[in-house]
């Protein structure tokens, strides 16, 4: 939801295809313990992996979570799968974070975009 207050966001621009996506869609527990400076240390992780591109995040009043990133390629995927501190995370995310969440990879095949200029 955005309160026109704040600064405008935009979702990352579109990228010649192939490359891959990462769709993260969570509900969280209650127990938030941790949760946002590993987080914030997941996002700065990702970025040290060759062929990431980037990530869109959304968050409804209800609760659901919707995370995308993007990578260009199914190695970059792996790498960032594999990470040992990501992996750990992952663990604590199962064991506290987490209500439910679902994962879904796809290896996007066409990419296009909008925006509106003044």
């Amino acid at each position: 939801m955005n309160d026109h207050s704040e600064t405008p966001v935009a979702p990352i621009e579109p990228f010649e295809p192939p490359y891959y996506v990462a769709v993260f869609t969570t509900v969280r527990t209650q127990e938030q313990h941790g949760y946002s400076e590993t987080n914030a240390r997941m996002e700065e992780l990702v970025k040290d992996v060759p062929g990431y591109l980037g990530m869109d995040h959304a968050q409804t009043p209800g609760g659901l979570g919707i995370t995308v990133g993007y990578f260009r390629d199914a190695d970059a995927l792996t790498q960032w799968r594999s990470n040992t501190e990501h992996r750990t995370a992952q663990q604590r995310g199962r064991d506290e974070w987490y209500e439910s969440y679902t994962l879904h990879v796809a290896k996007v095949e066409r990419s296009h975009g909008f925006t509106r200029r003044p």
